[in-house]
């Protein structure tokens, strides 16, 4: 006879959402598929009050209609804190910190879900681990949301696929099923350092993608370019965190991808606008969204140096925004690396 696996969770556990972009509005989607409330921390008082009165997001993913009475909007985020059980956090990694300075409730019997894709600057870590040592969440309670999936798709309704990791495999099951609905399918995992530098690595990549494509190279070769991608972030996550992983599996291979090709990755529009001649500060400025490969290319390079892996890829990135290198010179020397 099976046993009965008890619910971490508490019964009629609340959400929160931090963060009102197009991700954390993908986001609050799913997870009103399955809760017939939620707590949502907004910032400007003005979006709120735009929110509430037609029920759609005043500045991203605007067509996705929510409920506004199901809702509780606040720009007090102790508010949010202390009225949720389960926090989701969707905020540009670069920002997290300033968002985080007005916080004063105890985060330590929370549970989070990271569905950031990016590194803390300057600290130069993942954001489970900064959230672990930072406002001191059991790491034990910290999942992260990983995976091929654009908000612009989830707005469609579009069938996507997500992993949920998290080191306790039953609170993965249980945040899985928050977010998991008839146009969401989901998977668990444990590798939470690896899935987050993954997500972290792939938004790298398509900037390199975007570059590449913004010189006029084609097909054939970004297919090579791709190639070379996945064994350069296989090599990396392998050195930093060496466990059994399948780096075939869509949190790795398949977030790569969608982020490398897809209409929608900013920043594979990112690096092609770099491709075409723009300044860094010029196509940051005629975007309307974060491009984390931004941060997480520079966050990278310097990890690295202590590790020393082999990362052609990530370092004609780093030299075109940081160090900038013209992106024709960079990208031939690239190519003659590339097998």
């Amino acid at each position: 006879m099976q046993q009965e696996t008890t619910n971490i969770l508490p019964n009629d556990f609340k959400v929160g959402i931090i963060g009102s972009g197009s991700w954390a509005t993908a986001i609050a989607k799913m997870v009103m598929c399955n809760k017939t409330r939620l707590n949502w921390y907004v910032r400007n008082q003005k979006d709120i009050d735009l929110f509430s009165l037609t029920g759609s997001n005043p500045k991203y993913l605007t067509s996705v209609k929510f409920d506004s009475s199901k809702i509780f909007f606040s720009n007090d985020i102790n508010e949010i804190v202390r009225q949720s059980d389960v926090l989701i956090f969707a905020i540009p990694s670069a920002f997290l910190k300033s968002a985080m300075q007005a916080l004063t409730e105890d985060m330590s019997g929370k549970y989070v879900i990271s569905a950031i894709k990016g590194l803390i600057p300057d600290e130069n870590m993942i954001v489970g681990s900064w959230i672990n040592k930072t406002l001191k969440v059991p790491i034990e309670h910290i999942g992260v949301i990983s995976g091929p999936c654009h908000a612009e798709e989830v707005s469609l309704e579009r069938l996507s696929y997500l992993t949920i990791a998290c080191q306790n495999l039953q609170l993965a099951r249980e945040y899985a099923q928050i977010i998991n609905c008839s146009f969401i399918k989901t998977t668990i995992s444990d590798d939470i350092y690896g899935t987050e530098f993954a997500a972290v690595l792939k938004n790298i990549m398509a900037i390199a993608s975007g570059i590449f494509h913004g010189l006029g190279y084609g097909d054939n070769f970004q297919a090579v370019l791709i190639s070379n991608a996945i064994q350069e972030m296989k090599r990396f996550v392998d050195t930093v965190h060496p466990i059994s992983r399948d780096i075939k599996s869509s949190a790795y291979l398949g977030d790569l991808l969608v982020t490398c090709y897809s209409q929608f990755s900013r920043n594979r529009t990112f690096g092609a606008m770099l491709g075409k001649g723009y300044s860094v500060k010029a196509a940051q400025m005629e975007m309307l969204m974060v491009a984390e490969g931004y941060y997480a290319v520079k966050s990278i390079h310097e990890i690295n140096q202590k590790y020393e892996v082999s990362m052609p890829i990530t370092d004609c990135v780093y030299n075109i925004i940081y160090g900038k290198v013209s992106p024709i010179i960079e990208c031939m020397l690239l190519t003659d690396q590339l097998r």
